[in-house]
């Protein structure tokens, strides 16, 4: 396995029959990648506002920042969203892993690109996290 990134536009992604034939099937998957990477960073700005999300779906206040500190009962509803949402993460980093381990330029550079349109877009909700 090559250990250097290199130009081609018929690099396989994620199985042999995702292998781009053509200049169009190889934008495509790049805009793919885009798309997967800034879906990614908006699924991490859904996970850090979760709590407030679901407190607002039950009509309650949302959790102010002293009583985040204090320790809450263990709920399984919210535990279950919590681990679904890690899965998914899990999932989707995953595969963004694999397609820049394949060494290819464009495929790296699109992932670099949608982490850059989601973290843009989506930025702004992860505001009062650690992520910044």
């Amino acid at each position: 396995m090559s250990m250097t990134f290199f130009t081609s536009t018929s690099t396989s992604l994620f199985s042999a029959s995702w292998t781009p034939a053509t200049p169009g099937q190889y934008a495509g998957t790049c805009i793919f990648l885009i798309a997967l990477a800034a879906l990614f960073r908006a699924l991490v700005a859904v996970r850090f506002n979760l709590f407030a999300v679901l407190a607002q779906a039950k009509g309650q206040p949302e959790i102010e920042d002293k009583a985040r500190l204090e320790k809450r009962r263990w709920r399984a509803d919210e535990a279950v969203w919590v681990a679904s949402l890690d899965v998914i993460l899990a999932g989707v980093s995953y595969l963004l892993m694999i397609a820049v381990m394949t060494m290819n330029v464009g495929y790296f550079m699109s992932v670099l690109g949608g982490v850059f349109l989601g973290s843009l877009s989506c930025g702004r909700f992860m505001a009062r996290t650690a992520a910044q």
